[in-house]
């Protein structure tokens, strides 16, 4: 049984709420402001809000299992172990419905963004265009440009509900005039937190086989899909579901390369490691050979056991809880910015933990340039990310995934301090 199919909200087993001190921890999130010229003010404590990084405390299931591997005081050569594939079979059967993988499909890549420069070199050559939708992972900007490749951009729209929706008319269009025969698919999306229903990853899946191109599926994100507001809040709270790409068609099956990861879902970036999941024998010989050539892509033995550790069934639980914790982040994110925030929009993420502003009508109301909200929105402590690097002219990048009392305080200094100063 998915531990998902327990009590709507049962009593916290898990701490969420505890305010922890990362500086000099090894954290991006804290120890860097992404924003040019911008200085916190005195007076203000650090709210880390950027990088895609959870300020919560890891499961508990994965410090103890590395603590306990580290009892052993050797760290040789190694192998991915059977407890390993059998952590990853377990995980995709419960959490995503896949009861068909065999180790062969399973490989390891030094990370997504790894796993995705691998594949650009084995189906690729410099100069050609790879699909990518917009508003766009900055990661995938800097690995097309990092290896000569040209993003041939189609952009999402938001319809009269506010969802992201994908343009396949687009999307054909321009796969045919640049000749792509390779695209670059997230799902759920970063940075703008759709989780696509079926008929649109089948509508999608169908215009690449239309047009012969290798999908590499970026499923990073597939663990940390949140309730539908819309029914939570008339008393119906349900669970949306993860699709994976593959699991739509035997063409899907056929044409696609998905990397997964613990990372996002755990907070283990740090770790280092992701895998693929490859059914076609020529679409992973292909990949593992230019991954081979590298000579870098191998996994740590801390990774293999924090992987074990996370995808258990304590991990499962813990996961669970994130997820109405998240929920109940982005619903009041949300709430706050519809209540108070004239001229600020957002479209409410129904995945990751990720919220995507856009602020040209308060900038143009106020005659602020978004540098200038940027930098106010630092000065106050509130460190978020300028949406320009993911495609979005006058968006803003927030992270979600903190104790809900930081977070209500971020938003209160945003509107006291910066949008109703």
């Amino acid at each position: 049984m998915d531990s998902r199919d327990h009590q709507e909200n049962p009593e916290p087993e898990f701490d969420f709420t505890s305010i922890i001190d990362r500086a000099g921890k090894d954290a991006w999130a804290f120890d860097v402001i992404p924003v040019p010229d911008a200085q916190i003010r005195d007076g203000f404590s650090r709210i880390p809000m950027w990088v895609a990084d959870m300020n919560f405390a890891t499961a508990p299931s994965i410090p103890r299992a590395i603590v306990e591997r580290t009892a052993h005081p050797l760290f040789g050569y190694f192998n991915l172990s059977d407890a390993f594939y059998r952590a990853v079979f377990d995980w995709h059967r419960t959490r995503h419905g896949v009861s068909d993988l065999t180790r062969a499909e399973i490989g390891y890549e030094n990370g997504v963004l790894g796993g995705l420069s691998s594949a650009l070199r084995a189906f690729t050559s410099p100069g050609d265009g790879v699909l990518v939708h917009a508003p766009l992972y900055i990661g995938f900007t800097h690995v097309l440009d990092s290896t000569g490749r040209k993003a041939v951009v189609s952009p999402l729209v938001r319809d009269t509900e506010g969802i992201w929706r994908m343009d396949f008319d687009d999307m054909a269009r321009k796969i045919r005039e640049n000749d792509v025969r390779f695209a670059i698919f997230c799902s759920p999306h970063n940075p703008s937190g759709r989780v696509w229903e079926r008929e649109e990853i089948e509508r999608a899946m169908a215009v690449y086989a239309e047009n012969d191109c290798v999908v590499v599926s970026d499923e990073i994100w597939s663990d940390l899909v949140l309730p539908d507001r819309g029914a939570a809040q008339d008393g119906n709270e349900t669970q949306r579901m993860h699709i994976p790409t593959q699991s739509i068609s035997a063409d899907a099956k056929r044409r696609t390369i998905a990397l997964y990861a613990p990372s996002k879902t755990f907070n283990l970036a740090g770790l280092v490691g992701s895998y693929h999941v490859i059914y076609d024998d020529y679409l992973r010989s292909r990949l593992e050979h230019e991954a081979q050539a590298t000579h870098y892509n191998m996994p740590n033995v801390l990774w293999m056991h924090a992987l074990e550790g996370a995808y258990s069934p304590e991990g499962a639980r813990w996961v669970d809880e994130l997820v109405r914790v998240l929920g109940d982040n982005v619903g009041y994110a949300c709430d706050f910015i519809d209540k108070n925030l004239d001229g600020v929009s957002a479209a409410a993420p129904q995945g990751t933990y990720m919220l995507f502003l856009d602020c040209e009508q308060w900038c143009a109301a106020h005659g602020k340039t978004l540098d200038e909200l940027l930098r106010a929105g630092v000065e106050v402590g509130v460190i978020w990310q300028d949406g320009r690097d993911f495609l979005g002219p006058w968006s803003i990048r927030m992270n979600l995934a903190l104790p809900h009392a930081l977070l209500r305080e971020a938003f209160d200094r945003l509107d006291r301090y910066v949008f109703n100063a």
